[in-house]
């Protein structure tokens, strides 16, 4: 049963553990990644819903801004919107185009240097998926075990009724009916997020191979660089935590059997002592602790918490698991209230946000529309509404599969306009890209942070070690000039080599930042 631990799947993970690959010798490790849902972000055939070869016309805008890979929302097809509950591991979605559409992106990509991962929605399917469906309809179907399965009776007496909520699934009540009708006493399924999503049980030795299998045929066949595994941390349930890790380092050795250099990236949303182990099989994992402490200090003005000693502390412990580790980071994603509604579209705070978000270390990552102050607050169709590529009337690829509630020309302006303005969120995006990618010491994401004598609570302030460089970041986050007493620390950065906002000087001991700038020295 699934709930005890498989003696046996446990020793042999156990055996067959090993480090995960040095992210130094891989590609696609540094640079910015862009999450993209492609039912939003561009139309390439008129019909409303955005699409492959949409995402295709826009990998010029993409390079242009200095993205080096893309991260593709669920492409499978599916009978929702979101496409989170998959119906065929193999496919696209005809909705989004085809697997020669797919693969034509691909190549284009990659003839730009942009890598391309895409969601592998692996611990739950739909409850339309031809395994699920066969496995409710006959109980000795040989996809019943593919599941998992319990009658209210085993239910309560392992007390496993009700479940605590969580930041990434509300659901308390996890057991389902497969018919409405069915016995009172027959067994239930599990599906943590929702009944459309039974979860995959993964003491079944056949559906570990199906799903390596399809892996495999995702990176060696069509030739994706690598994936963000949603519900990373609910392979198993969370009375079964210390079995995930181990799961992630059995995928992680099966993947790089065919793509020695495969990139993941999991979603485990809890705390960096639980997050670390996940470190050994997977590439990298979010940072949801520096996502939420960045919405709080930019909106207060003021760095309560210190953010950087909190980042260096789960850095350690990241560091403990792996050495390697890539720490991504975000300010939102697509399960998240927007940056900009975060920030009540204060344009200095999202500028405030954009720059601490690419000088501190790590792997970070745009939301789809962020660059533009897009806004969204939950449900989730409004977080994930249309990009607003030019005003509407001359907006031939904007997507109509819903009509915008937050973000429209009314409330944030479209990319054309943001291009022509220097002083555009945009244009203070693509400005600290560029500087970042072409900075040696802020595009290596295994760079050391150091914490700085400089503790004031309206400024942040850090060091990056790379090698033999070091740079000094410090962000105001005021509006007004802030002016520090600088440390033995940092009085041996001298030259101001980037700043958001004109006005920084070092005067003898002194340093003054501007009301809102972020000023970088070497």
């Amino acid at each position: 049963m699934r709930f005890f631990f498989s003696l046996l799947t446990l020793v042999t993970l156990l055996f067959n553990q090993a480090p995960a690959q040095s992210a130094q010798k891989a590609t696609g490790r540094t640079g910015v990644h862009y999450e993209i849902f492609v039912r939003s972000f561009a139309d390439s055939n008129g019909d409303g819903i955005g699409d492959l070869n949409g995402v295709t016309d826009k990998l010029d805008y993409l390079k242009d801004l200095g993205v080096s890979c893309l991260w593709l929302m669920p492409i499978n097809p599916s009978p929702s919107y979101h496409k989170y509950d998959v119906t065929d591991y193999y496919g696209i979605d005809p909705e989004y185009g085809t697997m020669a559409d797919f693969k034509r992106l691909l190549a284009e990509a990659h003839r730009r240097n942009i890598k391309v991962i895409i969601d592998f929605v692996i611990n739950h399917t739909s409850n339309q998926h031809p395994w699920f469906k066969d496995a409710a309809a006959n109980p000795t179907s040989p996809y019943r075990n593919w599941y998992v399965w319990m009658t209210p009776q085993q239910i309560d007496s392992l007390n496993l009724a009700t479940r605590e909520a969580t930041a990434d699934s509300g659901e308390r009540s996890p057991w389902h009916v497969a018919n409405k009708n069915a016995d009172p006493a027959a067994a239930r399924y599990y599906g943590m997020f929702w009944s459309g999503m039974p979860d995959l049980n993964y003491d079944e030795p056949k559906v570990r191979q199906e799903i390596y299998k399809t892996g495999q045929y995702w990176l060696r066949d069509v030739g994706v660089d690598g994936f963000r595994l949603d519900a990373a941390r609910h392979i198993y349930p969370d009375q079964e935590e210390p079995k995930n890790p181990l799961f992630w380092q059995e995928f992680g050795r099966a993947m790089a059997q065919v793509k020695p250099d495969v990139y993941t990236v999991g979603e485990v949303w809890t705390k960096a002592e639980i997050v670390a182990p996940y470190f050994k099989g997977l590439t990298a994992n979010f940072d949801f602790d520096l996502s939420f402490a960045l919405q709080k200090l930019v909106a207060q003005e003021a760095d309560t918490m210190n953010v950087v000693k909190m980042l260096a502390h789960n850095r350690a412990v990241f560091g403990q698991a792996n050495p390697q580790f890539i720490d991504a980071t975000m300010l939102t994603n697509h399960d998240q209230n927007r940056i900009g509604s975060v920030l009540n579209g204060n344009l200095d705070h999202e500028k405030v946000a954009a720059s601490l978000l690419l000088t501190l270390p790590g792997n970070p990552y745009l939301y789809y529309g962020e660059e533009l102050g897009m806004l969204g607050r939950k449900p989730d169709e409004a977080i994930r509404e249309p990009f607003l590529w030019a005003p509407l009337a001359q907006d031939n690829q904007r997507t109509r599969w819903q009509k915008p509630y937050f973000s429209k020309d009314s409330t944030v302006a479209p990319l054309s306009r943001q291009q022509a303005d220097p002083n555009s969120l945009f244009s203070h995006y693509k400005r600290l890209i560029q500087f970042r990618n072409g900075n040696p010491v802020l595009n290596d994401n295994l760079s050391q942070l150091v914490e700085t004598g400089l503790k004031q609570t309206d400024l942040v302030s850090f060091i990056r070690k790379s090698g033999n460089r070091s740079v000094l970041v410090v962000q105001n986050l005021t509006g007004k000039p802030v002016t520090a007493a600088l440390t033995a620390t940092e009085k041996p950065f001298k030259k101001v080599v980037f700043q958001t906002v004109k006005g920084a000087t070092v005067a003898g001991n002194n340093l003054t930042i501007p009301a809102y700038g972020c000023t970088i020295l070497e």
